[in-house]
């Protein structure tokens, strides 16, 4: 595992740079033995050399180059925000310091921020009073109910875990290199991907990695967007925002879809055809919730017929429980297309002949701008992308 030594990571970064112990000494403001004990501790680490020796210079490995990347990515990410708060803080901060601030600034509160993160409280309000101190600002408002991170504490704590998360995908490059597995995969799933997109690529990204993590996360667009844009997360599949909700994420388009009315086998118009929708007038309904894509194209599909809302709506994004509402009753069901596919085909549910046709709405993958995915990310997202279309 890297060192997630700041003053390390720097120093290795001004010797890849510029391929001289003394420039990136003099750059590091160290000693031309701190440089070199900088670069063998990190060496060991990393499992390898990271330089070739020679009279010329010093020229970065294979391992070298792999390391360098991620780690300028991590300074583009904790630079500027650092730099935003004081240029000194730039040179003094160091993870320890970065890893309370984050805890402190998640949690509001400094006892909190240390059980969090398993360390005393004291050790926590001495990272911060130091930071602060280095700073010559205040980076918490303190307030009755607890500490409220300032704009630019904000800002540096988002960089922070940014920075941090792209040394563990370092962690996982090199490991590649050697032939081992390391990291892991995060996904969000919005309720289409979970039955119709991902469960294929995941066995088949198995098949190929059978040991490497990883793990699926279901919830709302918005606390999967948060935690995508915060590094916990490294991808969201479901349907994509128009206009994409925030600028630093990416919105990449894999298919279309279109919503499906449903019933139970049993229902009174399961069978008819040419439905329209003055048809559907008067049942109760189970819809997904507001505030997403396909609930404001159920909303829409009455609304270009000149007709009112049911009155009588279950609001649901499970077609588990969508299925057994309609299987028990004469409930109407809409969901996407693509969710519903495995039960309209085992004969569990019945697509309903509407007239109305329904938009289609795009399905894809949502990443961060500055995301460079590693190799087994890479992998996936490929097998999503081959295997997304609807069949």
């Amino acid at each position: 595992m890297i060192s997630r030594n700041l003053r390390h990571l720097r120093v290795f970064l001004a010797v890849a740079d510029k391929g001289s112990v003394t420039l990136a000494a003099d750059i590091c403001n160290v000693s031309q033995p701190a440089v070199t004990q900088s670069i063998g501790k990190l060496e060991s680490a990393a499992g390898g050399a990271l330089f070739e020796r020679t009279r010329q210079g010093f020229f970065p490995t294979q391992r070298g180059k792999i390391l360098a990347e991620r780690v300028r990515h991590a300074c583009a990410h904790l630079d500027p925000a650092l730099s935003e708060i004081s240029p000194r803080i730039r040179l003094t901060a160091t993870t320890a310091q970065l890893n309370a601030l984050v805890a402190v600034r998640e949690a509001e509160n400094f006892t909190l921020a240390a059980r969090r993160v398993g360390l005393a409280q004291p050790t926590i309000h001495r990272a911060i009073a130091q930071l602060e101190q280095e700073a010559g600002r205040m980076l918490f408002e303190r307030r009755s109910f607890g500490l409220v991170a300032t704009r630019a504490c904000h800002a540096l704590a988002q960089a922070a875990r940014l920075a941090f998360r792209e040394l563990d995908q370092a962690d996982a490059d090199l490991a590649e290199l050697d032939g081992e597995e390391a990291g892991r995969i995060v996904v969000g799933a919005l309720p289409l991907s979970r039955s119709a997109v991902l469960p294929k690529a995941l066995v088949e990204f198995r098949a190929e990695r059978p040991r490497l993590p990883v793990k699926i996360i279901d919830g709302l667009y918005s606390d999967l967007l948060s935690g995508l844009r915060r590094g916990d997360i490294d991808l969201i599949l479901g349907a994509l925002r128009d206009p994409a909700p925030i600028g630093d994420i990416v919105q990449e388009r894999l298919f279309d879809d279109r919503l499906v009315i449903l019933a139970g086998n049993h229902h009174p118009l399961a069978g008819r055809k040419s439905l329209d929708m003055a048809d559907l007038k008067g049942f109760s309904w189970v819809v997904p919730r507001e505030g997403t894509p396909s609930r404001a194209q159920f909303d829409d599909l009455f609304a270009l017929q000149g007709s009112p809302l049911p009155t009588s709506i279950i609001e649901a994004g499970s077609i588990l429980l969508m299925r057994e509402i309609l299987d028990l009753s004469d409930h109407l069901g809409c969901i996407s297309g693509a969710q519903a596919r495995a039960e309209i085909t085992k004969g569990l549910l019945t697509p309903l002949d509407i007239a109305a046709d329904s938009p289609v709405r795009p399905i894809g993958i949502t990443y961060r701008q500055s995301w460079v995915p590693t190799r087994a990310q890479a992998r996936l997202l490929d097998l999503l992308r081959q295997g997304s279309a609807p069949k």
